[in-house]
């Protein structure tokens, strides 16, 4: 089978999908070890057996909706190329608002080098991408499945980002005597009966990672109230949380002591960051 045929093929099989053009050349690339480029540049080349029979498991694998992701095991992020695996959520653009945020406000704050926890890292995303912008900072990602650990600290290898490590523990429970210039997290948000939870690419995501009681904030009112004897004074405390969540979160942040609250919307203009300071 031809490149383009197989392109062909597999957007036909795919018809009906989010974007069927695009998961196919992603799938296709991934499996020939090309760019994208390549595909268009040699449409004639000829898939080898084993070529076809990988592509053809793997569009029959998105067909049930199963993530790329997931599919080819890697996921860009920021400037990074990411190892993923079912054990984390897939890294997503709007998280990049975050990271956005925290690199603002860290570059504001570059008197010393700057002391950064990442708690429920998964993949690595968030952690990563700072120690990649801030070389001179130690970055601790934290996780409570043992498989992220292990895959975020396989990603920090492969990224060459010696300047990150990554632990197992529950939130804080690891991190006794530790205090940072700013904690960082994208924790979990989605109400446990959300409809959601049943379209695309979250229904292959791992449930912990995705829901956090009945409104979503058992997990971020966690931190907000632990987060302090972490924080260093005037650190900076900021999550993701969801698109409806923004005055909820200002609100919790404000309680709790925090000064210069501030939430910020993601690239659909929905609000999806909220960072604030303590004192």
């Amino acid at each position: 089978m031809r490149i383009d045929n197989a392109l062909a093929w597999a957007v036909k099989q795919l018809e009906g999908g989010e974007s069927p053009s695009v998961d196919a050349k992603v799938i296709l690339a991934s499996i020939l070890g090309k760019s994208q480029t390549y595909l268009f540049t040699w449409p004639d080349k000829t898939l080898d057996d084993t070529e076809q029979v990988q592509f053809e498991a793997a569009v029959a694998k998105r067909k049930r909706g199963e993530p790329v992701a997931y599919i080819i095991g890697k996921r860009d992020f920021w400037t990074l190329s990411l190892f993923t695996s079912p054990d984390t959520l897939i890294p997503r653009p709007d998280t990049e608002v975050l990271v956005e945020q925290v690199l603002n406000w860290a570059n504001e704050h570059l008197s010393h080098p700057l002391s950064i926890c990442d708690l429920g890292t998964g993949t690595g995303a968030i952690a990563l991408a700072l120690a990649s912008e801030l070389p001179k900072a130690s970055v601790t990602g934290v996780d409570f499945q043992q498989g992220a650990v292990k895959l975020a600290t396989r990603n920090a290898q492969a990224n060459n980002l010696l300047n990150a490590r990554f632990v197992q523990s529950d939130w804080f429970s690891a991190l006794d005597g530790q205090t940072f210039d700013i904690i960082v997290s994208n924790p979990p948000y989605i109400e446990e009966t959300s409809p959601y939870l049943d379209e695309g690419d979250v229904r292959f995501e791992p449930k912990t990672a995705l829901t956090s009681g009945h409104d979503g904030l058992d997990d971020i009112k966690h931190i907000i109230k632990n987060a302090p004897a972490y924080l260093n004074k005037g650190a900076l405390l900021a999550f993701e949380h969801g698109f409806d969540q923004g005055s909820a979160v200002n609100t919790l942040l404000t309680d709790a002591g925090f000064v210069k609250v501030k939430t910020v919307k993601d690239f659909g203009n929905n609000d999806r960051v909220t960072l604030g300071q303590w004192r």
